[in-house]
């Protein structure tokens, strides 16, 4: 008995040059606020973390030492991720159609 095929994968449109510019401007400052917003707030509420603890370690200190590395290190993985795919989506528009 055969498998039944998935559907295809739906393919993003190509990109303009001015348009994959905008996306992956957008994309790597909201990643920079993120990591700003990651590290800032980790060090500016240590003193209001403190009081709360993760397995008898304090909060500040987790998310100083495991928490932060953990969200840069999914920022690093997302921004691959989706930089890919934008570029894959840019090449298709660069890409001339041969000619039958």
């Amino acid at each position: 008995m055969a498998k039944p095929v998935p559907p295809p994968r739906p393919v993003q449109p190509p990109l303009s040059r001015t348009a994959h510019w905008r996306r992956a401007h957008r994309m790597t400052i909201l990643l920079l606020l993120l990591w700003l917003f990651t590290g800032f707030g980790a060090a500016f509420f240590a003193r209001e973390l403190a009081g709360l603890s993760v397995f008898g370690w304090p909060l500040s200190f987790y998310l100083a030492a495991q928490g932060a590395s953990l969200v840069y290190l999914g920022i690093i993985v997302f921004y691959a991720w989706r930089m890919r795919q934008l570029d894959r989506a840019a090449a298709q528009a660069t890409v001339p159609e041969p000619h039958a």
